[in-house]
């Protein structure tokens, strides 16, 4: 699935278009790597959130759905680490 739908399933970043202009300002990575909005995720992937004079949210996908409601969202990743910057 692509990063962007699966960061909107996911409810972790509320529109499609915001995750795909914060993908291309390079703010997100899969597995150490900057990401596209097309880059494809996958179970077992690390996603990390680095914004600028922000919070850095890592996450570990759990599971892939095309649709989730707002409980079964929060079943598809596990935060792995929440930091202060």
């Amino acid at each position: 699935m692509r990063i962007d739908k699966y960061l909107k399933v996911t409810r972790l970043i509320k529109r499609r278009e915001v995750a795909k202009q914060m993908l291309n300002l390079g703010y997100i990575s899969i597995n150490n790597k900057i990401s596209k909005p097309s880059s494809d995720v996958s179970e077992g992937d690390i996603v990390k959130f680095n914004i600028p004079n922000k919070r850095e949210l890592i996450i570990e996908v759990l599971e892939i759905r095309n649709s989730a409601n707002v409980q079964k969202a929060k079943e598809l990743y596990k935060i792995k680490g929440d930091i202060e910057q």
